[in-house]
């Protein structure tokens, strides 16, 4: 997946490297060791397949504004799933296993101002732009999702 330009084009703007995509899965396993949260693989229901990842991660990015002590959400699917509902479905599943494990008042995301599809998931999923900055040289929004949004208040 993470070799697709498709599914890179608003996450890093390049195809990841065999080593960048095991330092990329190693992450994921020493956060669910070291913070008690991580990222999980979604797999299609029908047939079994491994169509992409959802999660929750504290990646210390040197980022401003700080999101440190925020989880932050993210997510990525293989482009033959796309506009499927998955990625909706998958963050909803994802949040709400965090919202009853993991003791924080908000949850932040990033996403690139030009990705429409997954600002509309996030937004979907309680999550509404607070700032708008740079991070790595690309443009991107700071999306958060306060207790408020998570008691109940996100329309469906």
């Amino acid at each position: 997946m993470w070799t697709n330009p498709v599914v890179t084009r608003y996450i890093s703007g390049r195809a990841s490297t065999a080593q960048q995509t095991w330092s990329r899965l190693l992450t994921y396993i020493g956060h669910w060791d070291l913070m008690g949260f991580g990222y999980w693989a979604i797999e299609e229901k029908s047939t079994g397949e491994f169509v992409g990842e959802v999660g929750l991660a504290d990646f210390k990015r040197d980022i401003s504004p700080s999101m440190q002590g925020d989880p932050e959400l993210g997510f990525a699917l293989v482009p033959r799933v796309h506009g499927k509902g998955y990625a909706t479905e998958a963050v909803r599943g994802g949040l709400s296993w965090a919202d009853a494990n993991i003791a924080r008042p908000r949850s932040v995301c990033l996403v690139n101002p030009q990705n429409l599809a997954s600002r509309r998931v996030a937004e979907k999923c309680g999550y509404e732009v607070f700032e708008e900055s740079l991070y790595n040289g690309q443009g991107v929004l700071f999306l958060a999702r306060t207790a408020e949004r998570k008691a109940g208040l996100t329309p469906v």
